[in-house]
Formats: structure tokens, sequence, C-alpha cells
């Protein structure tokens, strides 16, 4: 099967997957695991729990224009770890096949698949969803096979639903949404995830 084939396959799959939220309630979000995908280094003394989706437009103006500088701030010099959750919106078929084909990419490509869905969400948007979808797979590291093969595996849609209930747990009703070191933080900006992450290292 071609993976345009399989993106409109598991988008029809997934479609009925996603209703109404339940109500959500003011928790933490879950602690992070071997199943998150981290970017940076694992004893960074700040974490920072992102709440996302890949047809968000202003998760796109996150990761196109604050993360490239807070990277370079926090993530490389070992002060904080970002860790990004799924959490699917509408069209919640595409957000969440796109979030399986990042699932899917080896591990060390996670976020050049994200980097990459988010910088061409625009095109998705003009009408340019095989060619979205087509480049982020080409930057998962993964053959079309292990791709298939990966689509298929329950532990992929189990993988993003875990997100989704985490993030109704802890209260999250939009995307992008952030946590700093398990407090909500309202203001994604730079100044304001800088101020939130200065807080929390005191």
């Amino acid at each position: 099967m071609r993976l345009s084939g399989l993106f409109l396959a598991l988008s029809l799959t997934v479609a009925a997957a996603f209703g109404a939220a339940p109500a959500a309630r003011a928790e933490a979000p879950p602690p992070v695991s071997a199943s998150d995908r981290v970017l940076g280094r694992a004893d960074a003394p700040v974490t920072v729990i992102e709440y996302a989706s890949f047809v968000c437009s202003h998760c796109a103006d996150f990761h196109n224009d604050v993360l490239p500088e807070f990277k370079t701030r926090f993530i490389d010099t070992g002060k904080a770890k970002l860790v990004f959750r799924n959490l699917p919106t509408n069209p919640a078929n595409v957000a969440f096949a796109a979030a399986a084909l990042a699932r899917c990419a080896a591990p060390e490509r996670y976020f050049d698949v994200t980097r990459s869905l988010f910088a061409g969400q625009a095109g998705l948007f003009a009408g340019g969803g095989q060619a979205w979808f087509a480049n982020a797979a080409a930057a998962s590291g993964r053959s079309r096979e292990e791709i298939e093969t990966c689509f298929a595996d329950p532990a992929t849609k189990a993988a993003i639903d875990a997100d989704v209930e985490g993030a109704t747990a802890a209260g999250v009703t939009g995307t992008p949404s952030f946590f700093v070191n398990g407090r909500a933080v309202t203001d994604h900006s730079l100044a304001g995830l800088s101020a939130a992450i200065t807080a929390a290292g005191n």
C-alpha cells in the first residue's frame, strides 16, 4: 500500500475514536516514562511537558518560531528537557495519523518528524496533505514497510490514547498546553516559559 493510501486508511480507522472529551480534572500530568519522546538530557533539572496537535496552528507557531531559541537557551545547555505529548484536535483523524507517523519514526528521528509536520502545516491547509505526510515519512528514518507495520501495531494507537488520557486528567482543554515541573503555564511565549523555568529552578 502506498503511504498516502495508508494515511487515508488510518485516518478513517481512528476518526471515530475522538468524540467529546470528558470533563477535565485538575491533576498534574503523568510523570515522564520510557514511552515519552523527550528532547534534551534525561537528567535536566526542569521538565517541560507540551501537549500539542499537529494540525494546531498555535502549536506550529511555537515549534517554528519559539522552539529554536528555547532549544538553544534551555535544552542545549542542559537546563531543561521538553517532553512532547499528543492531543489530536480537529480534524482529529488527520492529527491522529500524523501523531502515529511521529510515533513510528526511529526514536532519534522523532523531533525531525515533528519539525517537518509543523514546518509544512501551511501546505497541509492549502490542500497538500499527501506531500505533508510524505515529507514527514521521509524524515522518519523508517522504510515504508516499517511504517506500515508500526501503524498496524495496536501499541501505536495505545501510546497516543495514553497521551490524550493524561492530558484530560491534567485538565488540558486546548493546544498547545505546557507544564513546567508539573505546574501549568499559560504563557507559552519564550519570555513566559523562561520565567517559569527560572522559578522552577529556585
